[in-house]
């Protein structure tokens, strides 16, 4: 079942961590995270963009990240193929969740079609739609959404910027 969406007045809270893409930002809620900014040009990008996405009161609180940066210095090492930590989903609709979700289960290292992943949600003929969620996923890595792929091969799109998708995909590979 999903969350109800944030209540005006739940705070936000965010911080930063270095990786081989630049800055991360990171945000969440007390129901778990809500945001993942791969390569931030700097960090009032994100505190703005955190404002104008939710509208909530936001705090600086690195130690509540605790966990999750750990994971993601794993992850970049290659230590870590699935991340474990609570989700906040309920910014986004009902379809999405489900995709997002599906996301989830592509294992570390392989990659799948839009049209595969359509299927897998029991919507077959929904690839353009799932193109769409993809690119609105809200936790790129955490999902990973970098995993879906063109029917032919080709790496379709990536909202981060293809450089992203292609490091992401190589990093993967690389184990």
């Amino acid at each position: 079942m999903p969350k109800p969406a944030l209540s005006p007045s739940a705070s936000i809270y965010y911080a930063f961590h270095p990786s081989p893409l630049g800055l991360i930002g990171i945000a969440g809620s007390d129901q778990g995270l809500t945001r993942i900014v791969l390569a931030l040009p700097d960090e009032s990008h994100f505190v703005d963009h955190l404002k104008n996405t939710f509208q909530s009161e936001c705090l600086k609180k690195p130690d509540f990240f605790e966990s999750v940066v750990k994971q993601l210095s794993l992850y970049f090492s290659g230590d870590l193929e699935r991340f474990d930590c609570p989700l906040d989903l309920s910014r986004g609709t009902p379809f999405q969740q489900k995709v997002w979700q599906e996301l989830t289960n592509i294992p570390y290292g392989t990659t799948i079609s839009y049209r595969t992943l359509a299927e897998a949600i029991g919507q077959p003929k929904a690839f353009r739609a799932v193109g769409n969620a993809n690119g609105k996923n809200p936790l790129p890595l955490i999902i990973p959404c970098h995993r879906v792929i063109q029917g032919n091969g080709s790496l379709g799109g990536y909202t981060g910027g293809l450089h992203i998708k292609r490091f992401l995909l190589d990093h993967e590979n690389k184990q």
